[in-house]
Order: structure tokens, then C-alpha cells, then sequence
């Protein structure tokens, strides 16, 4: 299991054996991403406020209400099971890789990465669903619940439903169980294609399959939106290449393409690998790096004695005289 994790060259061969606990590096690493915490804060306030305002009421004239005329349906997908399989989901499979490699890196900035996947396709998503005010394809049963429409002199229709549903039914574009659903699971998808190392070049098409698995439950969902008549196909079109597109832009902000040869740790984990080798070369003693130092002095004295001679043996003394009269030194 810990191979998966191991890149296939250069530096991440010898990355992978270390090791960031969240006790030893946890409050470090959230203490100097506090900003990014922060903004997520902002973010969650943003999108509050988004849900809160009302959406752009369209004029909907009577020709219009040909597409407009499908039955309301409760949803397959109901919106409490978004953040389960979008976030929880995720989060899970997080969990289970920390466990498996101890890096908190790699835990608190998918995590990080995710949640701003989310929150910034939330807020990409309700502000355009505000400001586009597109009906619902069963905007004619929300606007005229029994069935008895009624329009103004300039056409436009005049609601007698539940403020609700006529405030709802003016949220059509983009549909956002399917951008929150490939924001979440798209950056799963992209997050264990680096983990599995799916393009490693090996031609192993079941990595394939296991990065395709959370792109093919976002796309049911998408699918399920058109189905219950909540949204138009150019709807949940829309949302899942605005989720898809934002996942990407977040998972590359803390990790390296899942095709390259280090895809499968994020940035700052080799940045915390130099840093700590570094350390360890710059804290080892002096005395350690000198014990490989030949003594020069002593290796002169042994090639001036020859081999096998000891230069406090008598041996040694004539063996020397013997060689400086050679040499005419006497």
C-alpha cells in the first residue's frame, strides 16, 4: 500500500519515507494557512447571504410556457444528500490515505482544496442563478397551482402560487446539484488519479476506472435533475463544467497535475522534505562529517615505512635511514 503513494521518479522516490503527524505539524500548518480558513468563513457568509435575496423575477409570457409546463417532482437527489456524497464523501477517503501515508500536509490541504472547490462554485452558482432568474421547466404549476393562468397588460404572468415555489422556480441556471456534485466529487476524481498514479505511463486502464467512478456518480445526479423536471438540460450542462472547472483550479493550487512524476503529494510536503533535510544536515556534529577524513600526516609516515611497518617500531627507524640514503638525503 505505502508504494501507491511513492513516485515513480526523481524526488519522490525518496519523499516517501518521511513522515507529518497532526500532532507533531497540525497547528503549524493551519496556523499559516489562517487567511485561507478565513475566507472560507467569508465564503460560507457569502453564499448565505445569496440564498437569502431574491433571484431576478423574468418576464414569462404565455407562448413561453410550452417548455415550461412539466409536472413538479420531488427531488431523487434531495439537497441534504449534496454535502454527504460531495464533502463527507471525500473527506472519508482523506481520512483513509492519512492513515495510511501520516502526512497532514496531504490530509489538510485536500481538505482545504475541497472545500474551497465547494464554496467557490456555491457562490459562482447562486450568484448567476440570482442574476439570470431562468424558470424552472415546471415553473407553470409553481406560478398557477390550479391550473388557471393569468397575465398582465405587457403579458408577463402574474403568480398566485406559494411565494416560495414562485421564488424557487426563478433558479433554473445553473443547476446546482450538478456543479456542486463535480466540484466535490471532480476533485475527488482528481485527487486519487494523482494518489493511484493513473498516468504513470503503465497502461493500467482500471486506475481509469477507479478516477471515473465519482465523475460517473456526479453525472447521475446531473442526469436526475433533468429527470425530476427541476432544470433544463443547459442547466446541469452548465453547472457540471462550472464544478469540473473550479475543482481543477482549487486541486492545483495545493498539488502538482496527476500526471506528473510528483502528482501524488502536494507542493508543500516536498517543500517540508527539503526543509527537514536540510536541518539534519546543517544540526549533524562536525566530528561525524570529519571521521571519514584520512589522516595525511599518518599516510606519509605509512608509505614512508612501507607496507606492514609501524612508525614506533624499531623496524621503521632503519628502514627510514635506509631510504634518505638512497635518496642522498644523508
Amino acid at each position: 500500500m505505502r508504494n501507491m503513494f511513492q513516485g515513480p521518479q526523481g524526488r519522490g522516490v525518496e519523499a516517501e519515507l518521511e513522515c507529518f503527524y497532526m500532532r507533531s505539524h497540525g497547528r503549524k500548518v493551519a496556523r499559516i494557512h489562517m487567511h485561507d480558513w478565513l475566507i472560507l468563513i467569508l465564503l460560507v457568509i457569502i453564499e448565505i447571504g445569496l440564498n437569502v435575496i431574491h433571484p431576478f423575477y423574468r418576464f414569462v409570457g404565455k407562448d413561453m410556457m410550452t417548455d415550461l409546463k412539466y409536472p413538479m417532482k420531488d427531488n431523487t437527489v434531495p439537497l441534504w444528500a449534496v454535502p454527504v456524497y460531495a464533502v463527507l464523501l471525500p473527506i472519508l477517503v482523506f481520512l483513509f490515505i492519512y492513515f495510511k501515508r501520516r502526512d497532514i500536509y496531504d490530509l489538510h490541504h485536500a481538505i482545504l482544496g475541497l472545500l474551497f472547490s465547494i464554496l467557490i462554485t456555491g457562490v459562482l452558482t447562486d450568484a448567476i442563478k440570482d442574476a439570470t432568474g431562468r424558470p424552472r421547466p415546471d415553473f407553470f404549476w409553481r406560478c398557477f397551482p390550479d391550473g388557471i393562468d393569468n397575465y398582465d397588460r405587457w403579458g408577463n404572468v402574474v403568480c398566485h402560487g406559494n411565494e416560495s415555489d414562485i421564488r424557487e422556480g426563478h433558479k433554473s441556471f445553473p443547476s446546482g446539484h450538478s456543479s456542486w456534485s463535480f466540484a466535490g466529487l471532480g476533485f475527488l476524481a482528481l485527487y486519487l488519479a494523482g494518489k493511484i498514479k493513473a498516468f504513470d505511463r503503465s497502461g493500467h486502464v482500471a486506475k481509469l476506472c477507479i478516477v471515473f467512478l465519482p465523475l460517473l456518480m456526479a453525472s447521475l445526479v446531473a442526469v436526475s435533475r433533468v429527470d425530476d423536471y427541476w432544470h433544463h438540460w443547459q442547466d446541469v450542462f452548465a453547472g457540471g463544467l462550472l464544478g469540473l472547472t473550479v475543482a481543477t483550479f482549487c486541486y492545483l493550487q495545493f498539488f502538482p497535475a496527476p500526471y506528473h512524476t510528483e502528482g501524488w503529494g502536494p507542493y508543500a510536503y516536498f517543500r517540508a522534505v527539503e526543509e527537514t533535510r536540510s536541518t539534519r544536515r546543517v544540526d549533524r556534529p562536525v566530528n561525524e562529517i570529519g571521521l571519514g577524513i584520512p589522516d595525511l600526516n599518518q599516510q606519509s609516515r605509512q608509505d614512508r615505512a612501507g607496507p606492514g611497518l609501524d612508525s614506533s617500531s624499531p623496524d621503521y627507524h632503519s628502514y627510514s635511514l635506509e631510504s634518505d640514503v638512497e635518496s642522498g638525503k644523508v
